[in-house]
């Protein structure tokens, strides 16, 4: 009575039960299989990783060839650029070696110019010193050194100067620039300067005195007689120019006198201010801005 009764049927369930629940062994083959294909994903993965890497460096390394190539042809070209700058650097000291040789050399030329100007002012000077000029007379119709001549002998009567034939050594008329230019100078050789400054210092005694200044007419001319006329000193071309530029000082009101010399010309501010000698273009121009 106390012993179970065994139910027949347990061993059946049983049984039934082992065939119904896989066995242990089928699970660790699954892990086994799921491990393998873990492995073979990661091994797949790294190859990819390998080849990527692979075509990257490959890829890189062919930029790195390219970009040598241009660094090669920079370097070659910033060589050569180099070597350019560096002769054009030489040349172009050279060239300013040559400048300044050049600058002096012009510096010293103008002076020896000046030198050689101031030589053929003189000589000039010295060929015309006992020249007058008279100014302004009219011209006859198929006029002669001998009607100059008169002219000439006329004016040194009226002015009370005792000038004769004798004392001309050539008379001639100057040819005008412009064919229609009327009145051009009659230039007077005198034998001397001290017949030349008589005349000249007779002459503006005579203008000073009498309130009409010379005229045709104290030259022996019958037409017309009353054009003013004027005796001046025979001034070189420079002389021409700089007594010309000089008379601006006077319009400016800044000197009161100007006048010529032996071929010279000479200004002052008043009775009691110092002689200045022009000698040149840029002392009026200095002057003026003075003023």
């Amino acid at each position: 009575m106390d012993r179970s009764l065994s139910n027949p049927e347990l061993h059946a369930q049983a049984a039934q039960i082992q065939k119904k629940t896989p066995p242990i062994f089928v699970t660790k083959r699954l892990k086994k299989k799921r491990e393998d294909e873990i492995n073979s994903e990661k091994y797949n993965f790294e190859e990819d990783l390998k080849a990527m890497i692979t075509s990257l460096m490959a890829s890189q390394n062919e930029e790195i060839r390219k970009n040598s190539n241009i660094l090669n042809e920079i370097k070659q070209s910033n060589y050569s650029i180099e070597k350019s700058v560096s002769y054009l650097t030489s040349q172009n000291e050279e060239l300013k070696k040559k400048i300044e040789q050049l600058e002096t050399q012009v510096k010293d030329d103008k002076k020896y110019i000046t030198i050689l100007e101031d030589k053929i002012e003189d000589i000039q000077k010295s060929s015309i010193k006992t020249n007058f000029v008279l100014k302004n007379v009219p011209k006859l119709q198929s006029e002669s050194k001998e009607d100059l001549i008169s002219m000439t002998l006329s004016l040194a009567e009226s002015i009370g100067c005792t000038f004769g034939k004798a004392d001309i050594r050539d008379i001639y008329r100057i040819r005008p620039k412009k064919a229609d230019a009327p009145n051009s100078p009659i230039v007077v050789e005198s034998s001397s300067t001290l017949i030349k400054q008589d005349f000249l210092k007779l002459t503006k005694a005579f203008n000073v005195k009498h309130k009409n200044m010379l005229r045709a007419k104290h030259l022996g001319m019958r037409k017309s007689e009353d054009t003013p006329v004027f005796v001046a000193d025979h001034l070189t071309a420079k002389g021409s120019r700089l007594y010309f530029l000089a008379r601006d000082l006077i319009k400016s009101k800044t000197f009161k006198f100007c006048w010529t010399a032996y071929g010279k010309v000479y200004i002052r501010k008043d009775e009691n201010a110092r002689i200045i000698l022009i000698k040149n273009e840029a002392q009026i121009q200095q002057l003026l801005q003075h003023t």
